[in-house]
């Protein structure tokens, strides 16, 4: 069946809209282990942005989620490069609770470059409701910033249920469940749908048939945020299952920058 999509024949005939820039929420760059990435530098990030349409990236390197001290640096370094095209979040290491103080003093540094903080429970294996992670919700929602959440279903450290429980005790923290709690679709919506501060954020959930029309029927085009995990997956294909997917072109509009604009709005 022919796509009736307005927005999509525009970036299919030119490969970007002008009424409709893209907000690329969850993005990583540089070297990691024995892969090769094409797009890990901050120069051919920059270049994938432009070819796509996107006009703004969020990210945090893959050195910060391992090594903070070392990687957090790097990311203000990248964003310092290109102020008007990206963001960054403070990634934190809750294996090291001792050192947290140092860090949110450190992001108090450089808060024009950053937007709030990442959790990546599932690989340091720490629940993102547990004591460890408690100082940074609390700053997080003492200053109003955004955390991407790493969550996946039926996680012991990161599932909707854990997300939910702390939606609820820091209201004012935005979060955004990065991957949209893969596999447990319909409990990812209703924690969004019931919970003004939690948004669904796509990456790496796109290859699923039928999950965005899923997302989109249980949480609302108004809760869903536009993510690529670039450099591991091309925006070109991220882009494109959005505009195939069956939903309309207010829900294209809402998924690709007006929630991320919203939500961004006084933050950048």
């Amino acid at each position: 069946m022919k796509n009736p999509s307005k927005l999509a024949a525009e970036f299919m005939a030119k490969g970007k809209s002008a009424t409709c820039p893209i907000y690329d929420m969850h993005c990583h760059f540089g070297d990691y282990k024995a892969i090769y990435f094409p797009n890990r530098t901050p120069e051919t990030m920059a270049a994938t942005m432009n070819r796509c349409g996107v006009k703004m990236l969020f990210f945090v390197s893959h050195a910060s989620l391992l090594d903070p001290q070392r990687g957090n640096p790097l990311n203000a370094e990248m964003v310092r490069k290109y102020p008007k095209r990206m963001r960054a979040y403070w990634s934190i290491n809750p294996n090291y609770p001792k050192v947290i103080a140092q860090d949110l003093k450190g992001f108090e540094k450089h808060r024009e470059e950053f937007v709030g903080f990442k959790f990546l429970a599932d690989y340091h294996r720490q629940p993102i409701d547990g004591e460890n992670y408690r100082p940074v919700l609390e700053y997080a929602n003492a200053h109003k910033l955004m955390i991407l959440i790493h969550t996946w279903g039926g996680s012991a450290f990161d599932s909707p249920r854990h997300v939910e429980r702390i939606a609820a005790k820091y209201p004012d923290v935005v979060m955004l469940m990065g991957h949209s709690g893969a596999g447990e679709w319909d409990y990812s919506c209703k924690v969004a749908r019931e919970h003004p501060n939690v948004y669904l954020e796509l990456t790496g959930v796109l290859h699923t048939p039928g999950v965005i029309e899923k997302l989109v029927a249980g949480a609302g085009s108004e809760k869903m945020l536009f993510g690529t995990d670039l450099p591991w997956f091309d925006p070109h294909y991220t882009t494109g299952v959005i505009l195939f997917a069956r939903i309309t072109d207010a829900d294209r509009h809402n998924i690709f920058h007006g929630n991320a604009e919203r939500i961004l709005r006084g933050r950048l």
